[in-house]
């Protein structure tokens, strides 16, 4: 029997990490630092395990070879992999300044997909900022001399965020995370990264972190990124309306305030997942009901079928 399948999100404890996972979302690891949440992942590097009913223990990759690669749904069949990945991030530290390659050049040359992604603000402290792309249009040698003189971050736009802002980075497009931002993203299922330049920082290891300049410089797009905000609303099911924040061949991405009971239903198109930012609510399907809290990420097959939600929470919704 399909069911709504709770998630354990493995927890990442990168340098730049900080407490917000913990304080916030009640993230447990045994590291001070808790950079991100895998919420929803099927990637080896950090596996979502199932919390709760009869396949309560194994991975969410487990699982769909156990039921059927039918229940990623129509849109999903043909997909190499389990196709996406939802994390949280706390950057209490500046990322580093990096690009990811888009499908043709990430198979190819690392055996996976590539990474076009999106952010959305959850949290952010006064002054914070991200890199979002380039600033002007550059030459190959422009970006070249910047990559060896370790300006690269000159020739980048700098963004100052707030809660509720939203951001696409498509494959390509050079981007960092600035310190002080909490945030969600969707992503395809990838785990391809390649830093450009990194502050001079080292790891744990005490040896300057490593970086890709040459694979970098191969796939970054030359040209800035228009900034765009969606002010655009869907309707999800005739009592949910919802706030379109992201729609690509890779994944659709809403933002649900809910403040009533709602009803949905997964379809045999598509699998969805939420994870909540806020509040909490109940999940009912049928004769399952699951409680929820903020932090928590839930996985509905695709053809699950009706289902209804009720509370006060802020959601992330994702499908395909």
């Amino acid at each position: 029997m399909l069911y709504p399948l709770l998630m354990q999100a493995p927890v990442k404890d990168y340098l730049w990490g900080g407490t917000k996972l913990r304080e916030k979302y009640h993230k447990q690891s045994d590291s001070e630092k808790l950079a991100e949440s895998w919420e929803l992942s099927c990637h080896p590097a950090g596996p979502s395990i199932i919390a709760n009913g009869e396949a309560a223990g194994q991975s969410l990759e487990q699982y769909i070879e156990e039921k059927g690669r039918s229940i990623l749904g129509t849109k999903g069949s043909g997909c190499r992999e389990f196709p996406i990945m939802v994390k949280l991030i706390d950057a209490r530290d500046n990322l580093s300044v990096q690009v990811h390659p888009d499908d043709t050049y990430a198979l190819k040359n690392e055996g996976e997909y590539g990474k076009t992604e999106m952010w959305y603000i959850i949290e952010a402290e006064p002054g914070a900022e991200l890199i979002y792309g380039l600033a002007r249009e550059v030459t190959p040698q422009e970006l070249a001399d910047s990559l060896a003189g370790g300006t690269v971050t000159e020739l980048c736009r700098h963004v100052p965020v707030k809660k509720g802002d939203v951001f696409f980075i498509p494959a390509g497009t050079i981007h960092a995370i600035g310190k002080g931002i909490l945030l969600a993203e969707v992503q395809e299922n990838s785990n391809i990264t390649y830093r450009l330049y990194d502050y001079g920082r080292r790891g744990a290891d005490g040896r300057p972190r490593q970086l890709h300049v040459k694979q970098g410089s191969e796939v970054s797009a030359l040209a800035p990124l228009p900034l765009t905000v969606s002010t655009e609303t869907v309707s999800l099911s005739e009592d949910c309306r919802a706030r379109l924040l992201a729609a690509c061949p890779y994944f659709t991405v809403c933002s649900i305030s809910l403040e009533q009971t709602v009803h949905l239903s997964a379809g045999t198109d598509s699998f969805q997942t939420f994870t909540i930012l806020d509040g909490s609510l109940t999940l009912e399907a049928g004769a399952i009901s699951l409680e929820m809290q903020a932090g928590e990420t839930v996985f509905l097959p695709a053809g699950l079928g009706d289902y209804r939600i009720t509370g006060r929470a802020h959601l992330i919704f994702t499908t395909l």
